[in-house]
């Protein structure tokens, strides 16, 4: 019965390219037909249809191939629950060259560490983006979405509504703007004098 190597690929953007992961799969003897990918998924992500094609494609005598520890998982009870259920199935998992063995005491703990700094890594990624957030908001660069209506527009739309003879789909459709959107203009604008004379 051959044994056969299946490869594992993720990038977490849909901008980043895959292509080097895929060259040292086929380097480490994965063939073309037999690499699974995920591009826009971050490994925090355990839905991800690539690695469930790969994690079915594997049978007891196989090796998965990834790159690297933080392309399969980017957290530590992830990387242990896949680990894990390899081996409980008679798969083996291969980081870059070097093959996986859960029964060594020495392996498991080099395992561990890969984890813990694959989870560590995602996590210093997630806290930079919420301080380069926060600086762009300071700045006044990170706002919500534009209103769809100017000032102008808005005060005039409650006008028109103030008047009773504009019905909220009236509205909708002199302003192009979906009901919902109507709404929330009523809501930011006060009520005008139209009503209180």
């Amino acid at each position: 019965m051959t044994h056969i190597l299946i490869g594992y690929a993720r990038c977490s953007t849909d901008k980043q390219d895959i292509a080097v992961q895929k060259q040292e799969l086929l380097r480490l003897g994965v063939s073309a037909d037999r690499i699974y990918t995920d591009k826009g998924f971050t490994g925090t992500n355990r839905d991800r249809p690539g690695l469930d094609q790969a994690l079915a494609a594997v049978r007891s005598g196989d090796t998965l191939v990834v790159p690297k520890l933080d392309r399969l998982a980017r957290s530590v009870p992830d990387a242990r629950a896949i680990g894990d259920s390899l081996a409980a199935r008679g798969v083996k998992l291969q980081l870059g060259a070097s093959v996986h063995d859960p029964s060594d005491p020495m392996g498991k703990l080099f395992f561990n560490i890969l984890a813990t700094f694959a989870e560590f890594e995602a996590d210093l990624i997630k806290l930079r983006t919420r301080e380069g957030m926060a600086v762009a908001r300071a700045k006044g660069k990170l706002r919500g979405k534009k209103p769809k209506l100017s000032d102008r527009q808005q005060k005039e739309l409650r006008r028109m509504y103030d008047t009773g003879d504009y019905s909220i789909s009236d509205l909708a459709d002199l302003f192009s703007i979906s009901r919902p959107t109507v709404y929330r203009t009523l809501r930011r604008q006060p009520v005008t004098s139209v009503l209180a004379a």
